[in-house]
């Protein structure tokens, strides 16, 4: 599991180091309470449990909680709008293994949080998010409320100023979180992982008798 993991933390952005150093240097204020090399250990040696409860508002303006998920298995994918790469990937990939499900993709409840809740307001994820899969659900949140999330899903990202006056960009872990339907982690693709892999490792489970 070592090599994923790499590999996950390699795609979170060229500038990590930079935001590390940011962070340390208190000029990074919405990022996640845990440096990287911390959340990299964590999964690693699965040290603590990934996921928890959250509530926060959706695309159309309204609460949502994890609790309204149950039943179904959860895709959970944390990044931003903004993100010129890897995210837009992820994203295709999570669309077309939910349409190579078939009529079971009903079963699986595919989720984006954004890291960036400050630009991506509930009236921009629904622009965005339809771009991938109608069924897609977006969270977006206070600072706050995004970071606790963030942390109980062991997601590390921080956000990196550039060049241009005002402008930021977020460093972000890139993982495909497997939620089971009583929302418990049942494990990670990497960035990068192609539709068919997803649809390789998601249907066995949907086979599974609910508990």
């Amino acid at each position: 599991m070592i090599a994923p993991l790499l590999r996950g933390f390699a795609c979170a952005g060229a500038g990590l180091l930079l935001t590390l150093a940011s962070a340390l240097a208190g000029d990074a204020p919405a990022q996640s309470a845990r440096s990287a090399a911390e959340i990299m250990d964590i999964l690693m040696w699965n040290r603590e449990p990934v996921g928890g409860p959250f509530a926060l508002t959706d695309q159309t303006g309204h609460v949502r909680t994890d609790s309204d998920f149950r039943g179904r298995l959860m895709l959970v994918y944390f990044g931003f709008t903004y993100c010129p790469d890897v995210c837009p990937t992820d994203l295709q990939a999570i669309g077309l293994a939910l349409d190579k499900l078939g009529p079971d993709g009903d079963q699986v409840q595919p989720i984006f949080i954004t890291v960036d809740p400050e630009r991506d307001t509930a009236a921009h994820l629904a622009e965005y998010l339809p771009l991938f899969h109608p069924r897609l659900v977006g969270l977006t949140g206070s600072f706050d409320a995004i970071r606790k999330v963030a942390d109980a899903y062991k997601v590390y990202y921080a956000r990196v100023p550039l060049k241009d006056a005002g402008d930021y960009t977020v460093d972000h872990t890139a993982y495909i979180y497997l939620m089971d339907r009583d929302g418990n982690y049942l494990g990670f693709f990497p960035p990068g992982t192609s539709a068919d892999r997803m649809v390789e490792i998601i249907r066995p489970r949907l086979a599974e008798p609910a508990r």
